[in-house]
């Protein structure tokens, strides 16, 4: 059986991943997933790995100094450290040569210490707090190149010749299940309910939500996910036509989404990123209308009114009140039909397929 070392940006967590998902739905295949190195004096890292799904088992790296890239043979001498856990690990399972899958630009520093028969990059993100030099090396490394918009695969394009858009996905069959039942808070509001599902980030733009909600006074609002305190989202808190329903397990969600009349997705302040977030996949899934909130100039990534999507904050009020006037059913087909072309399974099978024709698996 192949194996996949994955170096992961993020621990294994309950609200799963990108790198999670696809990881967790590759077949015939054994994946010794690596969380980042743990926090000083963690002993995490002692213990023997954890057994998530079948096939997947993972690994807390140890943890490293507090050093930099800059200090050279302090930096190289810890990252030596964090492929020797590696190495171990790949010893006593008997693994020689497994396909590196790298998922963060950090995990360029292991490549010279470890065996590997194939390297692949999945780009999900775009890295800021990175040097560019890093994920330059990574991508020039790697046999194929993953990435999550077609911005960042035009980024990544001088850097390979090898690269596949594999935009992020959603659990369709969670997200159509039938079993729905409305949560007493959704019952407890008034109507039209316009809903929002994720992090509370501190830096999240809410002037698009603001001034929806000031020009729509007889419109509710729901907020459905962890809190971080803000300037914006304590001005929503005061409005008493806005709900807010902190986090919830994730099997909960699509009880609240399916009793929303619009969803919206909300981006973070000053990000230009056009990596499309998982949620509107979800709402896809759900059958439910779309409102956006983009980055001036993102192009359209969805046509014929499945997302409406707008730049401004007043954009963003006429097009939630485009999309209350949506009439007949078969919108919300043909987005379900969307949501089941996004699902995960849908993506991790392209990513198999391209794997196995370049040989790799």
């Amino acid at each position: 059986m192949r194996t996949i070392v994955c170096l992961a940006p993020d621990p294994w967590q309950g609200v799963p991943t990108r790198t999670q998902q696809l990881m967790s739905r590759m077949k015939g295949v054994e994946v010794l997933f690596f969380e980042p190195p743990e926090s000083k004096g963690g002993k995490e890292h002692r213990k023997p790995g954890r057994k998530m799904r079948p096939g997947v088992t993972v690994y807390t790296l140890p943890p490293v100094s507090g050093v930099t890239a800059r200090q050279g043979f302090r930096f190289r001498r810890s990252q030596r450290k964090v492929a020797d856990y590696i190495l171990e690990v790949l010893r006593k399972r008997g693994v020689r040569e497994p396909l590196i899958w790298c998922a963060t630009p950090m995990g360029v520093h292991l490549l010279d210490f470890l065996p590997y028969r194939g390297l692949v990059y999945d780009c999900g993100r775009y890295w800021t707090g990175y040097p560019p030099a890093w994920e330059s090396d990574l991508a020039i490394q790697a046999d194929v190149v993953f990435a999550a918009s077609a911005g960042l695969a035009d980024r990544l394009s001088p850097c390979s010749h090898n690269i596949a858009v594999v935009e992020n996905g959603c659990n369709f069959p969670m997200f159509t299940r039938e079993d729905i039942e409305a949560p007493e808070a959704t019952l407890a509001a008034g109507r039209p309910l316009l809903g929002f599902a994720g992090t509370l980030w501190a830096d999240l733009d809410y002037g698009p939500l603001l001034t929806c909600a000031a020009a729509h006074p007889d419109w509710w609002f729901m907020l459905l996910g962890r809190q971080e305190d803000s300037p914006g989202l304590r001005r929503l808190k005061a409005m008493d036509h806005v709900i807010l329903a902190d986090r919830h397990p994730l099997i909960e969600v699509p009880d609240y989404i399916h009793q929303w009349d619009v969803c919206l997705d909300l981006r973070r302040a000053g990000s230009a990123s056009d990596v499309c977030s998982g949620r509107v996949f979800e709402y896809l899934a759900a059958g439910k209308p779309v409102v956006r909130h983009s980055f001036p100039g993102q192009l359209q990534d969805f046509p014929d009114a499945l997302v409406y999507q707008s730049d401004g904050n007043h954009g963003f009020v006429a097009a939630c009140e485009q999309a209350m006037r949506e009439d007949g059913p078969w919108l919300r087909k043909r987005r379900r039909d969307a949501g089941e072309r996004c699902a995960w399974e849908r993506r991790s099978e392209l990513v198999q397929k391209i794997l196995e024709a370049n040989v790799l698996l």
